[in-house]
C-alpha cells in the first residue's frame, strides 16, 4: 500500500473517533509532500530523518515526530508494514509552555492599549487591519467567557444572543457545540461592539462573522494575534521566568479559569463540585484537561492553602 492510502485510512480513523485531527493531517500531507509516491514499506529512517530537520528542534519539531510515529503504528498494528522507519534517537523535547495567567492590572493596561490602537497607527499614516474596538472587545470577551481564539473568531452573528446573554459556540475543538451564559458586563461590551460594527469596519460586512476587520471580513487567527503582540509590546508586557513564549491571546483562557477557581475560594465555595462545571462551561471533555490549565500561581497557591488551614484547624469545616 502507498504512503497516501495509509494517510487517507488513518485520517480517516481518527475522524470516524470523533476528533476533529486537522493539524497532525495537515502534517501528515506535508510529509507525504516531501516523500512523494512511494510505497510506505519503501520508506527509511533518513527519509524520515530528513523532513523532520526542516524544522529546527523544538516544539513544532517533536509534534511531526509524533504525527508520524502514530501512523506508522496504526500501520503495523493493520500489518500494512513490517517495521516503522521513526529514528531511534529523538532530541529532548522542550517543555510545555507555561500558561501566563494575567493580572487584573496587566489586563487593564491590555484593554487601554487596544483602545488606543488606531491612534499609534495613523501617527505611521496607516490604519491597522483591527480596529481600536474590536480588538478591546476579542480581549474582554476571551478574558470573560474562557473561550479558545478560534471559537470566538468563529462566532456569527447569530450566535451572539444579546437578549438572553448567551453565546452558541459551534463545532469547536471536539465537535461539540455548548451552550455558554455571560455576565451582564460581557454582554454590554458585546452589545455595543454589535450594535457599531459595521461602521467600525467601515465598509459592508462580506461575512456573518461576528466580529470584522477594516475590510469587512472575518478576522485570521494570524492577524489577531499580530496585535496582541502590538499592545502587549507596547505597554512593555513580558515574561520574567525564562520561558519560551511570551504572553499569548490563548493565555486569557488560562487566566480565565485561574480567577475562576480564586473567586471560588475566596467565597468559600466547593471547589471540588464546581469544577466539573468549569470543565463543561471550557467545552473540555473531562477534568484531565481542565487541570492543565489551572496553574498554581501564587494567588492561587495561597487561597488555596488557606482553605486547607481552615479544614485542618479545630473546628474547621470538613
Amino acid at each position: 500500500m502507498n504512503l497516501a492510502q495509509i494517510i487517507d485510512s488513518y485520517v480517516a480513523h481518527k475522524r470516524s473517533l470523533g476528533m476533529r485531527f486537522d493539524s497532525p493531517a495537515k502534517i501528515l500531507k506535508m510529509f507525504h509532500r516531501a516523500i512523494g509516491p512511494v510505497e510506505a514499506d519503501h520508506i527509511d529512517q533518513e527519509m524520515v530523518r530528513a523532513f523532520l530537520n526542516r524544522t529546527r528542534v523544538s516544539s513544532s519539531w517533536h509534534t511531526k515526530y509524533y504525527a508520524l510515529d502514530a501512523l506508522f503504528r496504526f500501520a503495523i498494528r493493520r500489518g500494512l508494514i513490517a517495521a516503522s522507519p521513526m529514528p531511534y534517537l529523538i532530541p529532548k523535547r522542550p517543555a510545555y509552555a507555561t500558561p501566563y495567567i494575567y493580572s487584573p492590572e496587566e489586563l487593564r493596561l491590555l484593554l487601554e492599549a487596544a483602545a488606543t490602537l488606531d491612534v499609534h497607527y495613523r501617527g505611521n499614516g496607516k490604519r491597522p487591519g483591527i480596529q481600536p474596538q474590536t480588538l478591546r472587545t476579542l480581549i474582554l470577551l476571551l478574558y470573560g467567557a474562557g473561550l479558545r481564539l478560534s471559537e470566538a473568531l468563529s462566532l456569527t452573528t447569530d450566535d451572539v444572543d444579546l437578549s438572553a446573554k448567551c453565546l452558541v459556540v459551534r463545532n469547536t475543538k471536539f465537535f461539540k457545540t455548548r451552550l455558554l451564559p455571560i455576565g451582564p458586563k460581557l454582554a454590554a461590551a458585546l452589545a455595543l461592539y454589535a450594535e457599531n460594527r459595521v461602521a467600525i469596519a467601515g465598509r459592508l460586512p462580506t461575512t456573518t462573522a461576528f466580529f470584522l476587520d477594516r475590510w469587512g471580513k472575518a478576522i485570521s487567527r494570524q492577524t489577531a494575534e499580530r496585535y496582541f503582540r502590538i499592545v502587549r509590546d507596547r505597554i512593555g508586557l513580558k515574561r520574567r521566568d525564562g520561558a519560551y513564549f511570551q504572553p499569548r491571546l490563548h493565555d486569557l483562557r488560562h487566566t480565565f479559569a485561574v480567577h475562576r477557581l480564586v473567586a471560588w475560594y475566596r467565597s468559600a465555595a466547593d471547589v471540588q463540585r464546581l469544577l466539573p462545571k468549569l470543565s463543561t462551561y471550557l467545552g473540555h471533555l473531562g477534568l484531565a484537561e481542565t487541570q492543565h490549565y489551572l496553574s498554581m500561581t501564587p494567588e492561587l497557591l495561597r487561597e488555596a492553602s488557606r482553605r486547607f488551614e481552615s479544614y485542618a484547624s479545630p473546628g474547621g469545616r470538613p
